[in-house]
């Protein structure tokens, strides 16, 4: 999936996760977006970052760990958005295990 089209296929669960969640919260569509746009820039610069400095610890949970580091990067990215908000670390890793999980869905088709 082209860059663009993640931006905007994560913008819109964004808002459709934010509407099923009572612990998500986004006011806007443009948070949604500008906050899907963040979000790529810090899995782009950021997690290769942590991702390398967690790996004894990836190693040791099979793998697991890797969707810890996926909540903290939306966790980042609603400490830097405002509008964009999570009521626990909790909601934040079950938000972004549900859309890494739909992000794959929709790579996998595309390819």
């Amino acid at each position: 999936m082209k860059w663009w089209q993640r931006i905007l296929a994560n913008t819109i669960i964004f808002l459709a996760l934010a509407g099923f969640l009572d612990g998500f919260m986004i006011s806007t569509w443009a948070t949604a977006l500008i906050a899907a746009i963040v979000f790529a820039g810090l899995n782009l610069f950021v997690k290769p970052i942590l991702v390398l400095l967690s790996l004894p610890i990836t190693f040791m949970t099979l793998g697991l760990f890797y969707f810890v580091i996926n909540g903290l990067m939306l966790w980042f990215t609603a400490s830097l958005v405002s509008g964009f908000e999570f009521s626990s670390f909790w909601m934040a890793l079950v938000v972004a295990l549900i859309v890494s999980a739909l992000n794959a869905f929709l790579s996998s088709g595309y390819e």
